[in-house]
């Protein structure tokens, strides 16, 4: 029909719309209306239409909440521009005009109608097809003025023949409208008054201007279905307009997560002053190499390499934070649609791993508290398995972790009865809070209180165990059955496994099923190569499929306790969301600390890292894997790419809204997204997981012909059991399995020699080649097109314990570094790894960053002595500068320090947290990192391995913070000690200089001074931590420091690279007539 016909109206309540016409025009005689099939709006009643596609019109792609374009234009441009359901922000679509605050989408960018409608009579944007053309004379009004049918007569099914002067109006004969039936029309004259018909009527009015209160309320009575798990269920009938039920599944159907944005204000500023920032940087560099100093020219040239090697490291830094992103959960959306009370729990099973080396190092009453913690969390006990690997075979662990699934039996079940937060019992009644708060049940004061005695009891238990473990018997250790441990040596044992709690172990003492507990050592043997902790790793995934074949995994380390107990369900949010879970890798939690001090001295929490990277990260193709607190999809680990959508394989947001959105799609582009749909297409596991639900019998005929069982052993290894269960995709094992051969193919599949001549560590699992195994994995995951996805829920999910010692701080982010460097000299360096796959630009240098930052410390080391050279020399790496190139270098620093304020905003972390953030960058660049570099290169080029080091994960039982003040050496301290004294020096150097020559030296020192006060501030961290409790330095660390400044300082006052030949033998005496 002409688009300039009329304006549709209707009503949901009494299931019919008008249509009035503005001019004489009428649809021929026995033509039916069309556009009267389909879902009705539940704005204006009219049915909802298709799109320019063909396809339903969908406004809201979240929830999918029924509403016609005309109603969705208007919301947009005038309403709240939200969804009704929702209230998720309406994305434009194609055909609409732009509104402020829309994103740059490639996918629905077009030129015609982007800014603005088309006007006059002609033919506008087809909004529903061939249902409807509506123009700019027959624009949708706003909805609180849309007609609605109230009153008038009931008209029956037949259709009255129309005429130039009467217009149709169609009216059902009952209150159910089946979408599928066309609605009948009766006739509206224009000319009369429409509240004869309902229409602007006081009743109207009212109703209309409630409608987004009482929506709930107006729904049209539908079947509806309930999903399940997977999405099928039983049958719900709906109640109607008071119904709680249909409340309840349209709550049910609503998604499990939604994205946060930063406010818009924030982030536009934030990116306008990056781009700023490059532009300063540009003119800065041109002025700086312009501008050599010529007395000067080996200061002033290495000045100018670190400064580049500076922005470089800051562009790689800064990019990937270019669309930071919150995420928001609903719990009680996950609970309704697959862990309703009353019924059969829907959640998917979850096998979680706990890792541990030296229960000397990793205190045992540590590792007990994590995992009580997981035997407590608040999640069915059926579908949770908890698996403690200890990779130093001590009987140590095994007797701490059966006397703490003893203590499990009282600890969980007052837990559960008292929702007590967190459920770790060291740190929870560690807790200085009114604990009484919110505690309603008048036996929890004398619960608690016989609970803590109980605690304290096996507290003493596990002590005694680890004073019985200082002094190693000669003939090793013995169980209580007098045979000797199994795992005396440590290089050379068997494999052992223990199922201490489970569907075949005791209950608790309320009588109810407690969680399954496996203790898990893996067999070595010399000669063989165990791959440290990714090693520990796969051996859990295989003996976890065998004996539970949990759908997702959680790892984490054993000092890394649940804050919460619902962290669990936090990330099925995610992995059970049927738009996200179907690509998504991995959750990642972000890491807390415990027992850290007030001010943080040493950058322990970490908090730029994981409230400001992280984050922005989660905008592209998600966050990296840190090495605990991740869950994992199981298929991911086994190397299977995702199932990814056309719109998936689009370039990313920041892209599209760095280069442009609205350009034409190029041929190469388009040949790219269809050479990598061939290739998910190709590259997918070729079984149908769905279709697999029996045992090794089901994998016959046609699968046995696409993949061989020689194919198989050498993906997944020589174990049936194993690799039937990588095939059930929803958990647990498979039929027709015999239990009584589980615990004996577990034990095969952790034997050291399992591994061989497999894609183990290589495609599948954690990925070997680096003491940063996490880095790896993640990057190998993001590599195939998985994404992954940063959850912060405002109560911290897990909390650990750091290393507040200088050198264990040290230590650890050395372990970091050289890992990097390890796999920047690896072939999955992501410089040159997979290019032409679905690693997002972005997120690749993200990873580049990641690797390339130890290389950093060269140029900073170098950087950070200039200011003493300057000082010792009376020389300077900037010349004498003019007002006009002054102005560049106030630029350049107020642009640093507005970067950085504006991301303090967006991202709520403190000034203090930030400045923290930067002395450690400092002082782990001047000594760990460079460390690592050389370590890393001896490692690649000579063969010289470095041993692992576990990081000592004691408690204080000294005082608080009383690990913060220990001196322990460490070579790493030398480098940064050195650059203090140098310093020092220099300054002590220069102001004598400045006295002796007058007035005039005071002008230049200044700006020499403030470079070397730059450095010690930074230092200054370290500074203390070397001085301890007592303001006192090592005699060892001052001796070395000061025996190399001096060297360095004599050999510069006597080698001095500045001073010409003739000024040498002028000052030595040794000039003749010809000088």
């Amino acid at each position: 029909m002409v688009a300039n016909r009329g304006m549709v109206a209707g009503s949901h309540n009494r299931n019919e719309f008008v249509m009035i016409r503005n001019d004489g025009d009428a649809p021929a005689p026995g033509k039916e209306v069309k556009g009267t099939v389909g879902q009705a709006c539940q704005i204006c009643g009219d049915t909802v239409g298709v799109s320019a596609t063909g396809d339903v019109f969908v406004a809201c792609n979240e929830c999918a909440f029924p509403v016609c374009r005309p109603c969705y234009e208007y919301e947009r441009k005038d309403g709240v521009k939200c969804c009704p359901q929702c209230k998720t922000r309406y994305k434009r679509l194609k055909g609409s005009p732009r509104v402020p605050g829309d994103e740059e989408e490639e996918d629905v960018d077009d030129l015609d109608n982007e800014f603005n409608y088309k006007q006059g009579n002609g033919k506008g944007p087809e909004w529903q097809g061939e249902d409807i053309d509506l123009s700019s004379s027959s624009r949708h009004e706003p909805h609180h003025r849309i007609p609605r049918l109230t009153s008038g007569q009931q008209m029956s099914g037949e259709i009255p023949d129309a005429s130039p002067d009467r217009h149709s109006i169609r009216s059902p004969t009952s209150s159910y409208v089946d979408p599928s039936v066309p609605v009948p029309v009766r006739i509206v004259d224009p000319s009369k008054d429409l509240n004869s018909y309902g229409l602007n009527s006081v009743d109207w009015k009212e109703r209309v201007e409630s409608w987004r209160v009482k929506q709930d309320k107006n729904m049209m009575q539908v079947t509806n279905k309930y999903p399940d798990a997977r999405g099928g269920g039983g049958d719900m009938e709906g109640t109607g307009s008071n119904g709680e039920d249909m409340q309840m599944v349209d709550d049910a159907r609503l998604p499990l997560s939604r994205i946060v944005p930063i406010p818009a204000n924030q982030l536009n500023l934030y990116r306008i002053v990056i781009i700023l920032r490059l532009i300063i940087l540009c003119f800065f560099f041109q002025y700086r190499v312009s501008h050599p100093v010529r007395d000067a020219y080996g200061l002033w040239l290495v000045s100018v390499i670190c400064e580049i090697w500076f922005a470089l490291s800051w562009l790689l830094d800064q990019f990937p934070k270019w669309y930071p992103i919150n995420r928001e959960t609903y719990l009680d959306r996950l609970a309704l649609r697959y862990d309703r009370e009353g019924e059969p729990s829907q959640l998917c099973p979850i096998d979680i791993f706990v890792s541990t080396v030296d229960p000397l190092k990793e205190p045992p009453l540590i590792t007990a508290n994590t995992v009580l913690s997981i035997l407590a969390v608040d999640y069915p006990v059926d579908k949770v398995s908890c698996y403690v690997s200890d990779d130093g075979s001590a009987m140590l662990t095994f007797e701490s972790l059966s006397e703490t699934a003893e203590f499990a039996r009282k600890w969980v079940p007052f837990c559960k009865k008292h929702n007590i937060e967190p459920r770790a019992p060291e740190f929870y009644f560690q807790q200085k809070i009114d604990y009484l708060k919110d505690k309603i049940q008048p036996s929890f004061v004398k619960e608690r209180r016989a609970m803590k005695r109980e605690y304290e009891e096996f507290k003493i238990r596990i002590n005694a165990l680890v004073a019985k473990a200082q002094k190693v018997p000669e003939e090793g250790w013995t169980m209580a059955d007098g045979t000797a441990w199994p795992g005396n040596n440590p290089r050379d044992h068997p494999g052992m496994i223990q199922v201490f709690l489970g569907h075949s172990g005791g209950l608790d003492t309320d009588g109810n099923e407690l969680p399954r507990l496996v203790y898990v050592s893996r067999e070595k043997r010399p000669g063989f190569q165990h791959h440290k902790k990714a090693g520990a790793m796969n051996a859990l995934i295989r003996v976890s499929a065998v004996l539970t074949n949990g759908a997702y995994l959680l790892n984490v380390d054993c000092d890394h306790y649940f804050n919460s107990s619902k962290a669990l369900r936090e990330a099925m949010c995610f992995m059970m969301d049927p738009a996200l879970g179907r690509k998504t890798c991995y959750v990642q939690f972000p890491q807390r600390f415990d027992g850290i001090d007030l001010h943080d001295r040493y950058a322990n929490r970490n908090i730029v890292f994981f409230d400001i990277n992280m984050k922005g990260l989660d905008g592209i193709q998600g966050p990296m894997y840190v090495g605990t607190g991740c869950c994992f999809n199981r298929q991911a680990l086994y190397g299977y790419d995702p199932v990814l959508t056309e719109a998936d394989l689009e370039p990313n947001i920041v892209v599209k809204s760095c280069c442009g959105g609205r350009k034409k799609k190029s041929k190469s582009y388009m040949d790219n997204k269809n050479r990598m749909m061939k290739r998910t297409e190709s590259s997918a596991p070729i079984f149908n997981m769905e279709d697999i639900e029996e045992g090794i019998e089901g994998y016959e005929d046609e699968r046995s012909m696409l993949m061989s069982q020689k194919r198989l052993e050498k993906r997944f290894g020589q174990s049936p059991i194993f690799t039937a269960s990588t095939f059930m995709t929803q958990g647990g094992i498979p039929p027709s399995t015999n239990p009584a051969s589980l615990l004996k193919e577990a034990i095969h599949v952790i034997s050291c020699g399992y591994e061989d001549k497999t894609e183990w560590g290589k495609e599948i699992g954690w990925i070997y080649g680096s003491v940063t195994e996490d880095i790896l994995t993640g990057f190998k995951m993001h590599a195939r097109g998985w994404i992954s996805i940063y959850c912060m829920p405002p109560r911290p999910c897990f909390k650990g314990s750091a290393p507040i010692n200088l050198s264990d701080r040290l230590n650890q982010v050395l372990r970091w570094a050289l890992g990097s460097v390890e796999i920047l000299f690896s072939r999955h360096c992501p410089i040159w790894y997979n290019y032409g796959g679905r690693l997002k630009l972005l997120e690749r240098v993200a990873y580049i960053n990641t690797i390339v930052y130890p290389l950093t410390s060269l140029p900073l080391i170098a950087y950070c002595v200039l200011p003493a050279i300057c000082l010792l020399t009376n020389k300077f790496i900037i010349p004498e500068i003019s007002n006009y190139a002054g102005m560049f270098f106030i630029l350049m620093f107020a642009s640093i320090f507005a970067t950085g304020i504006l991301e303090l905003r967006w991202s709520g972390v403190g000034i203090e947290d930030w400045w923290r953030n930067e002395q450690f960058w400092v002082i782990g660049g001047t000594s760990a990192h460079l460390f690592a570099v050389f370590q890393g290169l001896l490692k690649v080029l000579a063969g010289i391995d470095t041993n692992f080091t576990v990081t000592s994960k004691a408690n204080d039982e000294d005082g608080d913070f009383a690990e913060l003040y220990v001196f322990k050496w460490t070579s790493l301290l030398i480098p940064p000690t050195t650059v203090l004294v140098i310093n020092l020096v220099g300054m002590v150097a220069g102001i004598s200089y400045a006295i002796n020559s007058g007035y005039q030296s005071w002008g230049p020192l200044f700006g020499k001074l403030f470079f070397s006060i730059w450095v010690i501030l930074h230092l200054y961290p370290f500074l203390k931590g070397l001085m301890g409790k007592q303001n006192r330095t090592p005699t060892i660390v001052i001796v070395w420091s000061i025996l190399l400044a001096s060297i360095f300082s004599l050999l510069w006052v006597k080698i001095d690279p500045f001073i010409s030949d003739t000024q040498k033998a002028v000052a030595m005496g040794q000039c003749g007539v010809n000088c």
